[in-house]
């Protein structure tokens, strides 16, 4: 991959993860990621591929595949500089009480333990190398709260809390960062906001400023929980 830092994105088929996804591509970065889609991903592997660029199947709720995903990677580009974990999802507007376990699980299964399972897969090699930084998507309900969207609001306080001790456990050269986004218009607050969220800035407007933020964090933003400009 030569000089070429390299950014790994869950969640990079749409929305947030797709933005940040053609912003590190124009930012000189080699970028690899995953979604869910399939003809999402082979859309992103048509476009960028012949360049460098690498993307994979990915459910990050299940062991296995972010197993196969982070073997393909490591061993055809090598550990990422900046890990950015970003696959996540909402659950429908309720009060908690009216919300399916079902549903409650699968915001969990997503939220916390997607991204548990692609540290666990990742940092050993990152540590490995000596380098490496963690951003940890959290959100402005995982510092506040509001109704209808409990589930939510839990799993990214709890990744505010995962990271701080994931921080306090890396070896120097290597950071963990939460990080707040902020209001996007996307597909997960058009789910809680309604129509309304299109008074919001699109992924691709925030990207133009986000990208250049997250490509400056440093080890030295080791455990601090960040919110994009």
């Amino acid at each position: 991959m030569g000089n070429r830092r390299i950014v790994c994105i869950t969640g990079c088929t749409r929305g947030l993860g797709l933005a940040m996804a053609y912003g590190f591509v124009e930012s000189g970065f080699t970028v690899v990621g995953g979604g869910r889609t399939a003809e999402a991903v082979d859309e992103l592997n048509d476009r960028l591929g012949s360049a460098g660029h690498r993307f994979y199947a990915l459910d990050v709720s299940l062991e296995a595949s972010v197993r196969d995903f982070a073997t393909k990677i490591l061993d055809e580009i090598g550990p990422p500089d900046l890990l950015l974990n970003n696959a996540g999802m909402i659950n429908r507007n309720a009060v908690l009480w009216e919300v399916p376990a079902e549903e409650f699980s699968r915001v969990v299964d997503v939220n916390i333990k997607g991204i548990a399972s692609i540290i666990r897969h990742f940092v050993p090699a990152m540590i490995e190398a000596g380098k490496g930084i963690i951003v940890n998507f959290s959100s402005g309900w995982g510092r506040s709260t509001s109704p209808e969207v409990a589930p939510y609001c839990a799993t990214k306080w709890a990744i505010e809390g995962l990271t701080r001790a994931l921080a306090q456990e890396l070896p120097d050269g290597l950071a963990a960062v939460a990080l707040n986004p902020g209001v996007i218009d996307t597909d997960m607050l058009r789910s809680a906001f309604g129509e309304a969220a299109g008074s919001h800035s699109s992924p691709e407007e925030w990207a133009k400023t986000a990208v250049p933020f997250l490509a400056k964090i440093n080890s030295r933003d080791n455990g601090k929980g960040l919110s994009t400009p």
